[in-house]
């Protein structure tokens, strides 16, 4: 759907991508609407589905889940069916947080989050190369982020149409 986004959704989207916690309340006395336009606004972004999903992000190393590897994973055979049948087993393994599929010498990069390389080895040996569709796979253990946000660059799109 091609809507027009307003300066106070744009505000307000920001706002709630920055906390989602917020009352509708505290968006409006924020964005200087009372609470019911607010309410309405909100709930038009959610229906024409620029606002798809809240959540609350949990801090990783408190859990014990600190160990991050970023792997560029080659099918062996990459056709439709095997693209298929690979996203099907990464969307039910919990330690892959992110997968995509991207051009040049590799099918995915993937982002696994577990508890340390040992789990991360049986992670790339049960599942990632047990499904013997797997012909390569680069993994890079990451040390530090420099950068990490959930936060879309609304910037980049004002004056712009869906």
């Amino acid at each position: 759907m091609s809507e027009e986004l307003d300066a106070i959704d744009v505000r307000i989207l920001d706002l709630i991508q920055e906390d989602a916690s917020l009352s509708v309340a505290e968006i409006a006395d924020k964005v200087g609407l009372s609470s019911s336009p607010c309410w309405r606004r909100i709930k038009r972004l959610e229906e024409i589905g620029v606002v798809t999903k809240r959540v609350t992000i949990l801090d990783r190393a408190a859990l014990g889940l600190d160990f991050e590897v970023m792997a560029s994973v080659k099918l062996a055979l990459p056709n439709r069916e095997n693209l298929e049948k690979f996203e099907a087993a990464v969307a039910t393994w919990p330690e892959v947080v992110d997968c995509a599929t991207v051009t040049g010498a590799v099918d995915y990069m993937i982002r696994v989050v577990t508890t340390d390389m040992h789990a991360y080895d049986g992670f790339l040996r049960d599942k990632l190369l047990g499904q013997g569709l797997v012909s390569d796979v680069q993994s890079r253990i990451v040390i530090r982020v420099a950068k990490r946000t959930t936060s879309v660059p609304l910037g980049l799109s004002q004056g712009k149409r869906r």
